[in-house]
């Protein structure tokens, strides 16, 4: 990469549209596995614990789909004033004139 600039929007929506399709994809093979297994060893354990297993891709897939690029060490962190006066009024360091 020549520059330092972010990926662009249409290629983070690409990949995240890759990790969730290949993460998505990952369920069909272990439906075919678990009856394969149940198949072979005829045990239903097995099967229902391969069945198991993929039960929660669909909300891991679109957990991972939907989350930003890692941020980058150098990226600026966000300042919000009206957070810093508010810390500054409440440090209780204030000089006080007595009459």
């Amino acid at each position: 990469m020549i520059t330092e600039a972010a990926p662009s929007l249409e290629q983070q929506h690409k990949a995240r549209v890759r990790r969730y399709s290949l993460l998505m994809g990952m369920r069909i093979p272990c439906l075919v596995l678990a009856a394969v297994a149940y198949s072979f060893w005829s045990n239903a354990l097995i099967s229902l614990l391969i069945i198991g297993v993929s039960i929660p891709l669909p909300w891991i897939a679109v957990l991972i789909a939907n989350d930003r690029p890692p941020r980058r060490k150098d990226e600026p962190s966000r300042w919000d004033e009206r957070r810093a006066a508010k810390a500054a009024l409440e440090s209780g360091n204030h000089r006080a004139i007595d009459s």
